[in-house]
């Protein structure tokens, strides 16, 4: 029986019989299919006669509606609890659903009291659900925004292959802080005492015999990017990228931030032009939202959001894949005079828009969402306000003395959105050896830490560029989710780690 299953439902050799999903969306069933489902009860509905439950198993938005005639067969099933049903796959001539199956035989393999399952079919609060992060991938809502992540990964992977990226696993423990702002993750030996304090150079090797008074010899700290080591092997490896978790010491409660999060982070060689690398990061997000287009997860995250409110920007959202138009785009020094005339006139903003200050998250909303009404690519930041790495723009020097540009800017961009802000950043990275040194010693780098660094530039150094790209932020706004916590299976954050 189970071999005749997979026949029918797998065009590759398989060890495993097909989930719902694969039986939902399969055109090649044969009539009256005998077949095994596993899954667990979402629903149950009892009449005198006939027994009706719905199976899911958490891999498609709808589950599988099953149908007991002998309803002995449902006396023990109760929601929640896991079941392995056996019967017959036919079509069904009930409304809202193509399939359903004719269940002969019912197996119980784990129970669920539904007195005390804290998973009632009430709504529950997004605070009561983080209290039951354990259980809160069996609601809708978290187990659409968990298969969304897995659809938006695999559309991501399609559209680096498709432009020639090797896919790159760099490393999670580092020696350096990448951004420089000094809020990483310290790692130490649990046997050592935690009156261990950072230091900003190498230990001292041990002797022979003694053990080092750092693990590695070095500090080492949990990776905040991967960008550094990207650059690295994109020295030989001419595109590649990655797709791995960060992490980030910052205190903020914010709904946009995360102590662990995950970040899609690119690095190419030969490119020389901040416009290439806001065309490649477009044409990335294209790809994803166009892959999205029939998005039954997308459907369900977006109608929680109200019927007319969440189709309304869902469409909105989706045509954005189609626009005859590049994104917009728009310097950081233009962008700061849109929202000093702004804040003039209604005086709506909490921090006032200043040359060579940071945007805030209340600058990159009104700029996304009320003055281009859409996604908007800012470029060309103060080079005061971004890491040593990013290249100096070649006209800083007439830039410092012009009543335009205040001051010397990099070769850079960030790209809002509404209902997020920053989704991506990027850079151009100065290869120029000269400027770089420079810059390390400007920024108060210990130009040692970063001799490796230096080499790529000495030893056959090219133009090159990257971005990162926030992916809870990502799913933040494909799907209408309001904070990142809620984008991410098990969130962690400043006082807070679930599980």
């Amino acid at each position: 029986m189970h071999l005749l299953v997979r026949r029918c439902f797998s065009s590759a050799a398989s060890s495993l019989p097909p989930t719902i999903r694969q039986l939902l969306a399969s055109s090649t069933t044969a009539p009256e299919t005998a077949i095994q489902v596993n899954g667990w009860v979402k629903s149950i509905r009892r009449q005198k006669k006939v027994a009706f439950a719905v199976i899911s198993d958490g891999s498609s938005e709808p589950g599988l509606q099953a149908v007991f005639t002998d309803v002995t067969l449902a006396k023990h099933l109760t929601n929640g609890a896991s079941v392995r049903l056996r019967g017959t796959l036919t079509d069904s001539p009930g409304a809202g659903q193509a399939k359903e199956l004719q269940v002969d035989e019912a197996e119980v393999l784990g129970e669920c009291d539904p007195e005390t399952y804290p998973m009632q079919k009430q709504a529950l609060t997004v605070e009561y659900l983080r209290d039951h992060c354990h259980l809160r991938a069996r609601t809708r809502e978290i187990s659409a925004m968990l298969r969304l992540r897995d659809s938006a990964t695999r559309a991501m992977h399609d559209y680096f292959h498709n432009n020639g990226f090797i896919h790159v696993h760099t490393p999670i423990i580092t020696s350096n802080d990448c951004e420089g702002a000094g809020e990483t993750f310290r790692i130490v030996p649990s046997s050592d005492l935690p009156s261990c304090t950072p230091s900003s150079t190498p230990s001292s090797p041990s002797m022979p015999g003694q053990a080092p008074s750092e693990y590695f010899n070095h500090p080492a700290y949990l990776t905040v990017s991967s960008q550094l080591h990207l650059e690295a092997v994109s020295a030989a490896i001419s595109r590649v990228y990655t797709l791995s978790p960060c992490f980030r010491a910052e205190r903020s409660q914010t709904s946009r931030h995360l102590a662990e999060f995950w970040m899609l982070e690119a690095e190419w060689a030969f490119t020389s032009s901040v416009a290439d690398l806001c065309a490649a990061v477009e044409g990335a997000l294209r790809h994803v939202l166009r892959a999205h287009a029939a998005s039954p997860e997308m459907d369900v995250l977006w109608r929680a959001k109200g019927p007319e409110t969440g189709t309304e920007k869902r469409h909105a959202l989706l045509a954005l894949a189609d626009a005859s138009q590049p994104w917009a785009r728009m310097t950081y020094t233009e962008a700061i005079a849109v929202l000093a005339a702004h804040h003039a006139r209604t005086r709506e903003f909490v921090f006032t828009p200043e040359w060579g200050k940071g945007l805030q998250s209340e600058h990159e909303r009104w700029l996304a969402e009320q003055h281009v009404r859409g996604p908007v690519f800012v470029t060309d930041y103060p080079a005061a306000l971004k890491p040593f790495y990013m290249r100096a723009n070649d006209d800083a020097t007439a830039a410092a003395t012009s009543e335009d540009v205040p001051g010397p800017t990099v070769a850079c961009f960030d790209l809002l959105v509404p209902g997020v802000g920053e989704l991506v950043g990027g850079s151009l990275r100065e290869e120029r050896l000269a400027l770089l040194e420079a810059a390390i010693e400007r920024h108060g780098l210990d130009k040692a830490d970063y001799g490796w660094y230096l080499d790529l530039r000495r030893y056959g150094g090219a133009p090159h560029g990257g971005f990162g790209l926030g992916f809870e932020r990502l799913i933040s706004w494909m799907s209408g989710i309001e904070s990142v916590r809620e984008c991410v299976a098990m969130p962690r954050w400043a006082g807070r780690m679930l599980l």
